[in-house]
């Protein structure tokens, strides 16, 4: 749900991810046409740092 969210309303994906600023400054990168694409680019690539900043929390948290 998070990707579709960052390839059509890039801005809201890095809201979902605790990352507002990074959201305003992608809000105000896809005003224009042709920054819609590198913000959606830029989101999606954020979004699977995220994905894997949570999998190595948790793998660290198993850690005893």
């Amino acid at each position: 749900m998070r990707l579709l969210l960052a390839i059509f309303l890039p801005f809201l994906a890095f809201f979902t991810i605790g990352r507002p600023i990074a959201g305003i400054i992608c809000l105000i990168l896809q005003v224009t046409l042709i920054g819609w694409l590198p913000a959606a680019i830029w989101a999606v690539y954020s979004l699977s740092q995220y994905n894997t900043d949570k999998k190595i929390d948790r793998a660290m948290s198993r850690r005893p």
